[in-house]
């Protein structure tokens, strides 16, 4: 299945009672294993989550750890990018030249890799200096 069948399907099972907006996401692993997720909401707005770390918690789940492509997918007039959030949970699965689509209801795509959409990340690296004890 392709990762725009497997997330266009997924976004049909969204929970969007307050926005009506469904977002769908699929991503496949370097083992091939495609995993999906939808946005749920919930009354009290912050307390919702992203399609996007839906398919990634779904992805730890399953025993995998890497992303190497991500689609997401919503009903929108231009394709909607994940929020700032879910683009830091996505490097931190996934490596700077890793592709991310963005797609729309009328196959309107964008694509560009995780370094465009999070310059500058902050990642494992930064905590070089910690030991096992957080100090």
């Amino acid at each position: 299945m392709s990762l725009l069948d497997a997330a266009t399907k997924a976004r049909e099972n969204a929970y969007a009672p307050y926005s009506r907006f469904k977002v769908g996401a699929a991503l496949r692993t370097p083992s091939g294993n495609v995993y999906v997720g939808v946005n749920a909401e919930n009354v009290a707005y912050p307390e919702g989550t992203c399609a996007e770390a839906g398919a990634i918690a779904a992805m730890c789940a399953g025993g995998d750890y890497k992303i190497a492509e991500l689609l997401v997918i919503s009903d929108s007039p231009t394709p909607v990018t994940p929020c700032g959030g879910c683009r830091q949970k996505i490097a931190e699965f996934a490596g700077p030249d890793v592709a991310v689509t963005m797609v729309n209801l009328q196959g309107v795509t964008s694509v560009v890799t995780v370094a465009d959409l999070l310059p500058g990340s902050f990642n494992a690296g930064h905590m070089a200096n910690v030991d096992a004890n957080g100090v």
